[in-house]
């Protein structure tokens, strides 16, 4: 029923979010007198707070229309090529001729499917876009998703990963954010001992909880802490009418916005009460917080199925590490991977995957052979830092270009498939 008085909640206060809204309109138009003025500032600050934390903010734009490729400017379009029930792909197809395209690889980047948009890694996507051609994983909401499309578990992500990187072909290099390290690199293995051609030419996994046994975070002790059957009483609950996926079991998005909050909270707090005074003296850059937030706040339900086998496989059982994994009946071994280059990244100062958890995969696949991998540890970055801000534009991305093009398989790529939508070709 919590979810269901969360969506009642939303409903009743919709008038007063619209009328708050009007009024900040008025109050902060600059041909209305009063809103030169400390008291009208402050009304329009205080308007504009009520409004922002009782909406339900939307699914954000990617937003990139174009990159600079040398000293030209070229535009960027955004297009699925390959869709299914609870993930689309998405390609940022770039406006230059092919042969301007010279070797630049091929990149899947494996979006975290834990609350947030694959949104969150537009930074990600804009350092890459320059010198790769890049697709991301769109994980779709899951109480969008009608319940006669069935089920997303473990299985299912390993499988629609394999499924990507067979539709994307030959010398695709793929990026692991966070989360999905697990399930990719049991892809990678999955593909590797069934000596498939179109495994990937190498495997970077980014802060992420390959070993959650080192350096356990305040994240890996609350899974530890609770018993799976917890986590299935007090997070899991039925999408609420008049949605798509009415009756779907999920973690709901403001259930795990709750978690994120919580984690720093003075934080944030900090931030919009630093954010209404900006307001009020009319100084700072608020675009800034406002820009922040929507993406932050913009968070989407996972299925339950899927969360609660994270949950136990990767944080109470270990079970990657522990060679215990499985996928679909059959043990995922990590040493069958020899022909993945394998990158792992971390930060220095990462809150959710403690350094050296995302090194363990070094350790894991021992059949890799030493000139096809690579460790790198970034000083004074936390777990975003990993994939996005300043740092990462200036030390991570070139690293992980340079050791791509290391190990691309060829220099010359088979053309991509155009469309795959429902397992056809358009």
């Amino acid at each position: 029923m919590f979810y269901q008085l969360y969506e009642l909640n939303h409903a009743a206060m919709a008038p007063f979010r619209a009328a708050a809204d009007i009024m900040r309109f008025a109050y902060a138009n600059p041909l209305n007198p009063f809103s030169h003025t400390p008291l009208g500032r402050t009304m329009a600050a205080s308007l504009e707070m009520f409004e922002r934390t009782t909406r339900r903010y939307g699914k954000p734009e990617f937003g990139l229309k174009q990159t600079t490729i040398g000293d030209q400017m070229v535009f960027v379009r955004e297009e699925v090529v390959w869709s299914r029930p609870f993930c689309n792909l998405l390609h940022f197809a770039r406006n230059v001729p092919p042969a301007a395209r010279g070797n630049d690889p091929r990149i899947l980047i494996v979006a975290p499917m834990s609350g947030h948009y694959a949104t969150l890694l537009r930074g990600t996507v804009e350092a890459l876009l320059p010198s790769a051609d890049v697709y991301i994983t769109d994980w779709i909401d899951a109480r969008m998703v009608p319940m006669t499309e069935g089920r997303f578990d473990f299985d299912d992500y390993v499988d629609y990963v394999i499924e990507m990187l067979h539709f994307l072909g030959h010398d695709t290099h793929v990026i692991a954010v966070c989360q999905p390290s697990v399930p990719v690199l049991a892809a990678a293995a999955v593909m590797e001992e069934a000596n498939d051609p179109l495994s990937p030419a190498s495997m970077t996994l980014m802060g992420g909880p390959i070993d959650t046994r080192i350096n356990p975070t305040a994240v890996n002790k609350l899974a530890q802490e609770r018993s799976l059957q917890w986590f299935s009483d007090n997070v899991i609950m039925n999408v609420p009418w008049p949605q798509p996926g009415f009756m779907r079991p999920v973690y709901p998005g403001f259930l795990q916005l709750s978690g994120f909050m919580s984690m720093n909270l003075d934080r944030h707090l900090v931030a919009h009460k630093e954010f209404f005074m900006h307001l009020v003296k009319n100084d700072g850059e608020p675009e800034k917080h406002r820009d922040f937030y929507d993406e932050y706040l913009a968070v989407m339900d996972l299925t339950a199925e899927f969360y609660l086998q994270t949950v136990e496989q990767v944080f109470i059982k270990h079970s990657l590490p522990k060679g215990e994994l499985m996928h679909r009946g059959k043990r995922v071994d990590p040493a069958a991977i020899r022909k993945v280059a394998l990158l792992t990244v971390e930060g220095e100062n990462d809150d959710i995957s403690g350094v050296g958890q995302t090194k363990a995969a070094q350790t894991i696949c021992v059949n890799i052979p030493a000139d096809m991998r690579m460790h790198y540890l970034q000083p004074d970055v936390g777990h975003y830092g990993v994939f996005n801000g300043s740092r990462f534009r200036r030390e991570i991305a070139p690293r992980i270009l340079d050791f791509v093009r290391q190990h691309s398989r060829s220099a010359v790529k088979p053309p991509v498939p155009r469309v795959i939508k429902g397992g056809r070709t358009a």
